[in-house]
């Protein structure tokens, strides 16, 4: 019988286009009436953020390569400029999606909640323009800094992201000139119009404030026309780390030219007049593909802040309150806590701050001599760092590495960087060649009966601000042999150190994805023998060819596969004889799934392991990254509790079909809802209850995992 090429392109789908299709489900979430209005909202201003990284780095990305000629095909047998082609199709598409959402479902429900926004300073009335010119005056016309193109002033360099009003001028007898002025970032997006109207309120985006006043910018010249528009630029950073003498200095360097990489977007609207169109055009050096046609404002991003308004909380969903952890109450002595026993924390479900307690009653222990910690992404007022900082001025051995290549967070880890040098800490900036995203902390203490080591690992971020929005699980324990493989990996990171083998920990990019595959090959033989064999698995994305081909061949041979995969998926599902037995799933709720867990049936002994990384090439073969298995029983069942609850979602979850797009899940006509992210807010809310002597009851399904 002839071996199944389970590498075969036409089985995989491309990862740019999966992507596209996560944020389809995000915008599916902004079209969804049965979710309060504001909280709508919210998720068409995360499409509009999530849009512009993906251009800024993906797109960028495949314009360069299609600049460099190169055209080696993706694992969907797709060449660079083929994907190129594709996406500007369905960004195309999805773009006149997002905007058919905002003016048939957002523009309606303003109306209905009393908020108006207005978008054409045309329909202020005559009290309400007034104000707004009074306002132009005194507030913004000394910020702004108009800049006229001519034979003397070339065309300026428009900034990342920034959003402008280009305008074409004369004066009598002279041809038509260019002119453009920046929408100041400093001030707000929209303003608050003064309106004796009651119970409503009027909003009118700055833009327009510019606009209805752009002649008091240019004195003696006539406005023949004026637009709004907004350019977006490839950030990808080219960093090269052999040639570097400093890291943090050729960083530094790297991110002043993020503002005038190449134009590869431009956005402006529907009605901009065609000369002045194909002025930027020309300037810009962009294709008709890269421009797009905005029917509405521009960049929605601004909808967050209206989010933030106060005074609609009947349109907004009650904030989740993170609960404090049973087994770590508030003044204990964390220490013992963990010695005691493997502490599991789920986050944002439970609070962050046992996390920064951790560190902070390390830094203030005498009897601890060293803490090590791996940071990738912190809060911009970081009370862990402070913490370190404080270890440090206390005399402790304080050794960080700050991964000052983390995407977008560069500018924020230098500051940090730096601080932490300045107190004293021993700071590291990674390792050349690859990102350090695993999350893990050390802390060494000396006890009566010698040196133990206190360890944290986690699937998130160091960040007690994202910690509220994230899903995320942390682990920590006082495991002999946890701690011996954490002094690994640190040794491994700031010198040249790599163990023969290690205990209980994988870490990528040596071990980590061996491991993985090694596990999936071990369910594929329990099946091929008639034994147990399942895997259920969790994570942000799948698009490692290796990973894929693996489950493809476990599949076939019969082993049952459960995906939750919240973003990206390059793999099919459905393929007769090939992945028939494999069903995946996508959670988008009010909280980011951030959590990476894997679970193994392994013949009736199952096994549990979270980490930091997802299953992408990159996360495998170009990070450091850490899994580390959950033993303790009790916990173990925690985690399995989480996974059956999210697969019985029938709220949240978006299913993948064999065609490529998801359908949302539906509760069946005598079946309850199932919204996990709900339910798990309740449990921990019921947890504390109890202790209380309080509580009420809440649905918690069956567990099928077992």
């Amino acid at each position: 019988m002839e071996k199944k090429n389970y590498k075969n392109s036409k089985y995989y789908y491309n990862r740019e286009l999966s992507w596209l299709r996560f944020n389809a489900r995000v915008l599916s979430e902004a079209r969804d009436e049965n979710i309060p209005f504001f909280e709508r909202i919210k998720f068409l201003s995360i499409t509009s953020s999530n849009l512009d990284e993906f251009f800024m780095v993906r797109i960028a990305s495949l314009k360069d390569m299609v600049h460099a000629g190169y055209e080696k095909e993706d694992i969907a047998g797709l060449t660079p400029g083929e994907q190129l082609k594709k996406l500007y199709k369905e960004v195309h598409e999805f773009v006149e999606l997002q905007y058919d959402t905002y003016e048939n479902m957002v523009r309606p429900g303003f109306e209905k909640s009393k908020l108006k926004l207005i978008e054409h300073h045309e329909d202020l009335n005559e009290s309400e323009a007034k104000y707004i010119d009074d306002y132009f005056m005194r507030e913004v016309y000394p910020v702004l800094t108009p800049m006229a193109v001519d034979s003397s002033r070339p065309f300026p360099l428009i900034m990342n992201k920034s959003l402008n009003i280009g305008a074409l001028l004369s004066k009598k007898d002279k041809k038509e000139e260019f002119a453009t002025v920046q929408v100041p970032s400093v001030l707000p997006r929209f303003i608050r119009v003064e309106d004796e109207a009651k119970g409503e309120i009027k909003l009118i985006l700055l833009e327009e404030v510019i606009e209805r006043n752009i002649s008091k910018l240019f004195l003696g010249y006539d406005i023949l026309c004026s637009a709004p528009y907004r350019i977006m630029r490839n950030a990808d950073l080219t960093i090269e780390e052999e040639e570097a003498e400093d890291l943090l200095k050729e960083i530094e360097k790297q991110i002043k030219k993020r503002q005038w990489g190449e134009a590869i977007r431009l956005e402006v609207q529907s009605d901009i007049d065609k000369k002045l169109q194909s002025r930027l055009k020309e300037e810009l050096g962009l294709h008709s593909d890269d421009i797009y046609k905005i029917s509405g404002p521009i960049d929605l991003t601004f909808l967050m802040k209206v989010y933030g308004l106060d005074g609609f909380d009947s349109l907004k969903k009650k904030n989740l309150a993170p609960q404090s952890v049973p087994e770590l109450p508030e003044g204990c002595d964390i220490f013992e806590s963990i010695r005691k026993k493997d502490i599991l924390l789920h986050h944002p479900y439970q609070s962050f701050t046992p996390v920064v307690r951790f560190i902070e009653q390390a830094a203030n222990d005498k009897n601890v001599l060293a803490i090590k910690q791996t940071l990738y992404r912190v809060s911009g007022n970081s009370p862990i760092v402070k913490a370190l900082m404080k270890a440090a001025e206390n005399g402790k051995q304080v050794s960080v590495l700050v991964e000052l290549k983390a995407r977008f967070d560069e500018e924020n880890n230098i500051v940090w960087a730096k601080m932490l040098e300045k107190a004293g800490c021993h700071v590291i900036y990674g390792l050349v060649g690859l990102k350090t995203h695993s999350k893990i902390t050390l802390v060494v203490r000396k006890e009566q009966d010698g040196i133990r080591r206190y360890v944290h690992l986690g699937t998130g971020n160091y960040n007690d601000a994202t910690a509220k929005l994230y899903t995320d699980l942390g682990l920590f324990t006082a495991s002999e042999s946890v701690g011996e493989d954490a002094t690994a990996v640190f040794n491994m990171l700031s010198g040249y150190s790599e163990p023969l083998g290690w205990n209980k920990l994988s870490v990528a990019p040596l071990w980590l994805k061996k491991k993985l595959l090694k596990l999936i090959r071990r369910e594929t033989e329990w099946a091929r023998n008639n034994r147990p064999a399942k895997i259920v698995a969790k994570m942000n994305s799948l698009c490692d060819p290796d990973v894929i081909a693996a489950l493809y061949e476990a599949s076939s041979a019969g082993v049952e596969i459960n995906l939750l995969i919240r973003g990206i998926c390059c793999l099919k599902v459905g393929i007769e004889g090939v992945s028939e037995n494999i069903h995946v799933r996508s959670i988008v709720g009010d909280f980011l799934e951030h959590s990476r867990i894997f679970y193994f049936e392994n013949d009736h002994s199952p096994e549990v392991f979270l980490a930091s990384a997802d299953w992408m090439p990159r996360n495998l073969e170009r990070r450091v990254e850490i899994m580390f298995p959950v033993e303790d029983k009790d916990l173990k069942e925690k985690v399995m509790h989480i996974l059956d609850v999210q697969f019985k979602d029938n709220t949240k979850a978006h299913l993948l079909q064999p065609d490529g797009e998801y359908i949302k899940a539906v509760p069946g006509k005598d079946d309850a809802k199932v919204c996990c992210q709900e339910i798990f807010g309740q449990e921990e809310a019921e947890k504390l209850g109890k202790k209380k002597g309080e509580g009420s009851r809440v649905f918690i399904p069956k567990t099928s995992i077992d």
